[in-house]
């Protein structure tokens, strides 16, 4: 890769670290393709994504970022997933960790937050964004709903006891 090249990724990475609401480092020294190609799926179909790019360059894309605490985990073969959304690629990564011993986590970001593995570990068992609107979304209906039973009850109380005594009075 020639300079100018380099100076393009450097770039490119430095905007990828501001926007990224969370950054995973992991070792995945012995994943073979298909397994590397299945684990950029599954981060693609989360909403995060999974880049392999020289150490050197990385530690210089970090500079000036709010995670630039990881770049003293850029040892070795690493990758870094990332996403904007705090807990996707966090997610994804731990879950490929524990049916693939080949990917080691090694820690990561979350803004300023600097993580460790058990960090990334918490980070990837709480609820993404989508599945927090969710349940905010049917927090609010809830009372609503309530309030259409209540008043639909005692409408239908009354018909079962006119429905009950139309059929004593049958049954007389």
């Amino acid at each position: 890769m020639d300079r100018a090249g380099k100076e393009e990724l450097v770039s490119t990475l430095n905007s990828v670290f501001a926007k990224a609401g969370v950054v995973v480092v992991a070792h995945y020294s012995g994943l073979t393709v298909a397994n590397m190609q299945k684990l950029r799926k599954e981060m693609k179909a989360a909403g995060a994504s999974v880049k392999v790019a020289k150490n050197r360059l990385v530690k210089i894309a970090l500079g000036g970022t709010d995670v630039a605490s990881i770049s003293g985990l850029m040892k070795g073969p690493t990758i870094f997933a990332y996403s904007a959304d705090p807990v996707a690629a966090a997610k994804v990564a731990v879950d490929f960790a524990k049916t693939n011993d080949k990917l080691v986590i090694l820690g990561g970001a979350m803004g300023t937050t600097a993580l460790n593995v058990d960090g990334v570990k918490a980070l990837a068992t709480m609820p993404s964004l989508d599945e927090l609107r969710a349940k905010l979304v049917g927090l609010i209906q809830a009372p609503a709903t309530k309030i259409a039973q209540l008043s639909t009850a005692p409408a239908a109380k009354l018909a079962r006891v006119f429905g009950a005594y139309a059929k004593r009075d049958e049954a007389a």
